[in-house]
């Protein structure tokens, strides 16, 4: 494969046939909530948005979610189709671009000069606070 195309596709997210081995499943980012409207927990995938698995208990919601990714990634195999990369192991830079409306830009700025930070920094530290 050229480099272009292993690069953009490592941008999107996705890769190929050879290089998703069966274990990836395990790295994919699980979560499990509780549903108050089907009164169950919901087991969740972040690579694969829109699957869901509904049980009783937490534990079986997650090997619910887990199992049905498995099958869907042999699928998905099967058919040669992209397969998620897990988001684990996605290189991230630290850095992303968001665009704001030209008021609050004015305000964050003058926020960081009056803090006597850079506006980068100031964003980071609102951005961090929980």
């Amino acid at each position: 494969m050229p480099k272009e195309a292993r690069e953009a596709e490592r941008r999107s997210g996705r890769t190929r046939l050879a290089t998703a081995p069966a274990a990836m499943v395990e790295r994919y980012t699980y979560r499990v909530v509780w549903s108050g409207e089907d009164q169950e927990f919901v087991g969740l995938c972040a690579e694969f948005p829109s699957l869901s698995w509904l049980d009783r208990s937490p534990a079986d919601a997650l090997a619910g979610i887990v199992r049905l990714v498995r099958r869907v990634v042999t699928d998905m195999r099967r058919s040669k189709e992209s397969i998620p990369i897990p988001m684990a192991l996605r290189p991230y830079r630290g850095e992303f671009r968001v665009r704001i409306p030209p008021h609050l830009h004015r305000r964050l700025a003058v926020e960081a000069a009056e803090a006597k930070v850079s506006l980068n920094r100031l964003v980071s530290a609102k951005l961090a606070q929980p």
